[in-house]
């Protein structure tokens, strides 16, 4: 581990002051310490969610709860933390998609589904099960829909933009010929601060006439991202393709280049596709984060989805176009094939945690460190695996200083909270997280 882990950090980009002082030796990080990666918040609340079963192990679909911790007890193995005897629920028909305040202190949560899908709250984290639900909401599904895909930006806990697509309806030529598939789109601004609705756009989002025509479209819009300049948003794909003899879905395709949409900021419009040739899977991800501003200025974005190459890192420039140039595939850095990015997160300087499964591990889930400047990628050593680990519904990873937290949990058995040091990779087993049959935890936020 030291060797390998040590050779990873001084491959990147990482300051040469860091790698002279930083290593995997416990003694080094207890006296030798860098300045810290990110900002670090005292006192700051570590919020365990789980999803409870519905009908199948794992599913997820039963609801979620939450508990908050200390980042000292969040880094003892010996603290135990029960969220579903515990915690308290979180509004949401089935799993919350939450995100949290960069200091913790507060969840943001559009209820999914449901009576009241589409529903925008927060909850104020005072520790414990003690979570106290705002008053004031605002319902955003006459837009975007009771199941609306949404991410904050990162723009000081302000913004939250939530995008939807609407079933893709099939067009004819007037000879009854099929023409394209397309649905309606809606990007929707949210003042998480006030309240309230900032502002919405909906408009179709069409694919080259040649793409349209073989039956090509946009299935889904999810993770969007606000660029360093702070004027388009960047906006991941989920990538269908209609068999135009049929006019059914394809079950499977020769897939496109990546896409994502790229839109003004904060008017929302002029909708623009831009296409990577160096990736071919998705850029949605799942229910989680998908593309992050890294220190040099750059957007670096997962694909998911591709059965044939894997997932990819992709490089989107400060011009907000694909750099084509910058080729990192998770399969060649990793040595195995198919891989698949479940979630990720970006933890400063060029380094990057990203939980995945491969072709042959029956859907198992691995954590890997990446370093996104060399273009390498290694697991993460020290983390207890299991066959029924699975990350598929993963959603928060917490960031504080120099600390990389995670909640690992195998469906139905305990797991525990696992706090990486970033400049080193050092890996420190903490808090136990007990466990129901067919429950799992999905994040640390």
């Amino acid at each position: 581990m030291k060797k390998n882990t040590f050779k990873l950090f001084t491959s990147g980009l990482l300051l040469g002051a860091l790698a002279l002082t930083t290593s995997c030796s416990s003694d080094d990080n207890n006296n030798n310490n860098p300045d810290p990666v990110n900002p670090v918040t005292d006192g700051r609340w570590i919020t365990v969610a789980g999803a409870l079963m519905q009908t199948d192990p794992g599913d997820g679909n039963g609801g979620t709860r939450v508990y908050s911790i200390s980042k000292e007890n969040a880094i003892d193995p010996n603290f135990s933390v029960n969220v579903y005897d515990n915690g308290a629920p979180v509004q949401s028909s089935r799993t919350a998609r939450l995100q949290s305040s960069v200091d913790g202190s507060t969840l943001f949560n559009i209820t999914y589904t449901g009576a009241n899908g589409g529903e925008f709250m927060t909850y104020k984290v005072n520790g414990g099960s003690n979570f106290l639900e705002s008053q004031a909401k605002v319902n955003i599904s006459q837009y975007a829909g009771t199941s609306p895909r949404w991410v904050k930006l990162f723009d000081g806990d302000k913004t939250g933009v939530a995008v939807n697509v609407t079933a893709p309806v099939i067009s004819t030529n007037e000879d009854k010929t099929y023409k394209n598939t397309r649905g309606i789109a809606t990007v929707l601004s949210l003042d998480m601060q006030q309240t309230l609705i900032s502002a919405y756009k909906q408009y179709p989002i069409p694919l080259t006439a040649e793409e349209e025509a073989q039956g090509h479209h946009i299935f889904r819009l999810d993770a969007p991202t606000l660029n360093k300049a702070g004027n388009k948003l960047i906006i991941g794909t989920w990538m269908r393709k209609t068999d135009p003899a049929t006019g059914q879905n394809a079950a499977s395709f020769t897939r496109l280049g990546s896409k994502s949409v790229v839109v003004d900021y904060p008017s929302l419009e002029n909708p623009k596709v831009i296409t990577s040739t160096v990736g071919f899977g998705d850029t949605s991800g799942y229910r989680s984060f998908n593309s992050f501003v890294a220190t040099d200025g750059n957007i670096y974005q997962a694909t998911q989805r591709d059965t044939q190459k894997g997932s990819y890192i992709l490089k989107i420039d400060q011009s907000n176009e694909y750099d084509n140039s910058y080729v990192f595939s998770l399969d060649t850095a990793l040595g195995v094939k198919g891989t698949y990015i479940d979630a990720w997160r970006y933890a400063g300087n060029g380094i990057a945690y990203a939980v995945y499964t491969y072709e042959g591990a029956n859907d198992q889930g691995y954590l890997a460190r990446l370093d996104l400047n060399a273009k390498t990628a290694q697991k993460v050593e020290g983390i207890a695996y299991d066959a029924d680990l699975n990350f598929g519904q993963y959603q928060g990873f917490v960031v504080d200083g120099n600390n990389f937290y995670i909640a690992v949990t195998p469906v139905g058995k305990d797991g525990n909270i696992y706090v990486i040091d970033i400049p080193s990779g050092k890996v420190t087993k903490g808090a136990k997280l007990v466990n129901k049959p067919g429950n799992h935890y999905i994040g640390v936020f």
